[in-house]
């Protein structure tokens, strides 16, 4: 089954950071934040990618075109013959396919089509982590037989709060990782069929495609109650790479 990654964007909220990188490719101790995603796929036994990129697909392409050398050891010869010594492997298969620049979202999938229309297949965003069982995920789809299944999370809330005895704060509490109400997280699970509901490059895949969805009642949701955390904002980067530095990493699934 393949995963599509959505790994396109320009990342202006990043703009420091992604003016020479897409978003996607911003790293978290160490490696770009699309490899973070990549990795909780193949945990799951998901390791065929197809990589929707656009803005500065160069970056993406060299990355992957050079990942196997830039994680072993080397031996380079005089005349410029390269042996790669046992290094980390990941057993995946990527297909890296340039879906334009200013295309949006939806437009992006469609543009995919000749690698989706055969079987279900996933869905997600190259900037956001979280520790969804994707077999589980998978599963739950399956057994609505609904055309897309979006998995549904409830965002980190940004402040701590307070606790009153009365007109008197009696304690602080901290932020709590669940948020208020429930939102898109992406990992999505969508059957070909979808591919229907996108028109033209122009398609905002979160507006008319999954509305029309979920007015037609084909738009099932998986409640994921655990870690979720997206990469907008220069503080989202700083709290995922501060959790990477301590160790208490809830997203690693590998």
């Amino acid at each position: 089954m393949k995963t599509v990654i959505l790994a396109g964007g320009h990342g202006t909220r990043l703009a420091e950071m992604t003016d020479s990188v897409p978003k996607p490719m911003v790293e978290i101790g160490g490696s770009p934040i699309l490899w973070h995603v990549m990795k909780i796929y193949a945990a799951a036994g998901f390791d065929e990618f197809v990589l929707a990129l656009g803005y500065r697909a160069d970056v993406v392409k060299r990355y992957f075109l050079d990942y196997y050398r830039l994680r072993s050891d080397l031996t380079v010869t005089g005349d410029g013959s390269v042996e790669v010594h046992d290094g980390e492997r990941d057993n995946w298969r990527i297909h890296l396919v340039d879906t334009g620049i200013e295309t949006q979202t939806g437009g992006r999938i469609a543009r995919l089509a000749p690698h989706l229309r055969d079987t279900t297949f996933m869905l997600t965003y190259g900037d956001g982590v979280a520790d969804v069982d994707v077999r589980e995920l998978l599963e739950f789809h399956r057994s609505h037989g609904k055309l897309a299944t979006v998995t549904a999370v409830r965002p980190p809330a940004r402040f701590g709060g307070l606790v009153f005895d009365g007109d008197l704060v009696a304690e602080f509490t901290e932020k709590p990782q669940i948020g208020e109400g429930w939102i898109n997280g992406g990992f999505f699970v969508l059957e070909p069929a979808v591919l229907d509901y996108i028109d033209g490059d122009a398609a905002i895949w979160e507006r008319d495609p999954l509305e029309r969805l979920a007015r037609e009642g084909q738009l099932a949701a998986y409640r994921h109650e655990g870690f979720w955390q997206p990469m907008d904002t220069l503080r989202d980067v700083r709290l995922l790479q501060s959790l990477w530095d301590a160790g208490d990493v809830p997203w690693r699934v590998w």
